[in-house]
């Protein structure tokens, strides 16, 4: 805990951002540090709980309660209260590889099911956890460590995103050599091309934690996709062992009527495309502009806010975020009691700064596409929407039901779908005829991740599907865990 009576004294504080109306005319993050002295009294808010359900990391009514790799909160918490920076740094990276990544974007399960969010605002977790990192780069503490001895044993990782990384690196520790095969030009997968610079920066955050593990004695490879220019067979030959963390990249699809009209695109088509010019100072032949474009957005996710951020940017002349489900309530409903994530209405960057330009949050509610318009020259534009009621079926599920008389037609000039993913890709699996679960992920049980095949293992989104960076981490620590009990009979890996 931090002071004993620090809750009752200190109000919760979270740092400050740069205006919306600022930061949109740049792709530079807009988080900005808070004084060390207001950072030391959020950590005395963390009051001593007896059961810090903080980072007990469960899973309850289908999303994270708590921190999924146990992050030592309170302890840190502590530590920062009595200004002991690098002990806390120490503490933090005992259950996280990589802070600066959490810090910056994950939604913070863990303030969710801080008990003091019982009876005041959580303790403010994630600006600590992002500020202790970032005094550790600056006062040069994160240094690269090679082991001291390796072992001969060869493991290769397929996948560079964040269970792939926190795998490399747990393995790296360990003594094997480590390879990390990567298709994109750039290694960081769902961290380099899956989330905006803006929110992450790729050079001055990603390379810098990339260019520690590669000095550590990771090796990258990138350019690469196994089953392509790699064969499968050959990776299981001439390695001890393999982890698949390919990731959930299949998009979930609309077919809708007029799907097929140019100026549609899966939203990490865009993404990724935008973040590539961004990295080269210049677009490539994928880039997709909203520039001059009036932009509908379908999906409510964290990939439609980052869409809607980046069409800001672009210079869109409008943007429009559909959203299936019925808008959240201002605070708990009786049936989403703590600990449980709160499903309450909040604004994201990318609605803050669309309501900073347009002057309201971008989202519809319960409102679905029913189809696509098209011109003479096969552009799209418009998105016919229609509004949605969520009512039982014959066996009790709730399904969305047209409510007539509430059909509207949007211009749009780009459309980006962003309503999640489906899974992996099946080149791989298919290869090494891998089994697969009833939603056609990897087939491994969780803290096993020992798929079909001996030697061949499987952690991520590939495994568990579509979820967050900290649950990716919790996997990739995971995996390297009993791929080390694999190659050595015994582990020391947490």
């Amino acid at each position: 805990m931090g002071k004993p009576t620090g809750f009752m004294e200190f109000l919760r504080e979270v740092a400050n951002e740069v205006a919306p109306a600022d930061r949109i005319r740049n792709w530079d993050e807009f988080h900005l540090h808070m004084p060390e002295e207001n950072l030391q009294t959020q950590g005395a808010r963390c009051m001593d709980c007896g059961t810090p359900f903080c980072h007990t990391g469960m899973e309850m009514n289908r999303a994270a309660s708590g921190c999924p790799i146990n992050n030592l909160i309170p302890e840190w918490n502590d530590l920062i209260y009595r200004g002991r920076w690098q002990d806390a740094l120490d503490r933090l990276h005992k259950t996280n590889n990589f802070p600066e990544f959490t810090g910056r974007v994950c939604p913070a399960p863990c303030e969710g099911a801080c008990v003091l969010g019982i009876i005041e605002p959580p303790v403010t977790i994630k600006n600590i956890e992002y500020s202790i990192a970032e005094k550790g780069w600056e006062a040069g503490w994160i240094t690269p460590t090679p082991p001291s001895q390796r072992t001969g044993k060869k493991v290769a990782i397929v996948g560079s995103g964040p269970a792939g990384l926190s795998a490399a690196a747990q393995l790296n520790s360990a003594g094997h050599w480590v390879t990390v095969y990567e298709r994109a030009d750039r290694p960081g997968g769902l961290l380099m091309y899956g989330i905006p610079n803006m929110k992450l920066d790729k050079q001055k955050v990603v390379m810098r934690r990339l260019d520690v593990l590669e000095a550590e004695g990771v090796t990258f490879v990138c350019n690469t996709e196994v089953g392509k220019d790699l064969p499968t067979a050959t990776l299981v030959k001439d390695f001890d062992a393999v982890i698949l963390c390919t990731g959930s990249t299949r998009p979930r699809d609309l077919p809708i009527e007029g799907r097929d009209l140019k100026g549609i695109h899966f939203a990490m088509e865009f993404l990724t495309a935008n973040t590539q010019a961004v990295l080269n100072g210049s677009p490539g032949e994928d880039y997709i502009t909203a520039a001059g474009k009036d932009v509908v957005i379908i999906g409510g996710g964290d990939t439609g806010t980052d869409c809607v951020g980046t069409s800001i940017r672009h210079g869109c002349t409008s943007v429009t975020q559909l959203e299936i489900m019925p808008k959240p309530p201002e605070t708990r409903a009786p049936n989403n009691p703590w600990p449980e994530w709160p499903k309450i209405y909040r604004m994201d960057y990318g609605q803050e700064e669309a309501a900073a330009m347009f002057g309201q949050d971008p989202r519809t509610y319960t409102t679905t596409a029913t189809h696509f318009e098209g011109d003479e020259h096969g552009q799209v534009t418009a998105v016919h929407t229609v509004q949605v009621q969520w009512m039982k079926d014959e066996q009790g599920r709730f399904t969305p039901q047209h409510v007539p008389g509430t059909e509207q037609r949007l211009p749009a000039q780009l459309v980006l779908l962003a309503m999640g993913f489906l899974g992996p890709e099946q080149p791989i699996i298919d290869a090494l005829g891998l089994e697969q679960d009833g939603r056609s992920n990897i087939k491994a049980e969780h803290e096993q991740y020992t798929t079909s095949i001996p030697g061949v293992f499987a952690a991520g989104d590939c495994r568990r599907g579509q979820s967050l960076v900290v649950w990716a981490f919790n996997e990739g620590r995971g995996v390297a865990r009993e791929c080390d009990r694999y190659l050595m009979g015994t582990t020391e890996l947490p």
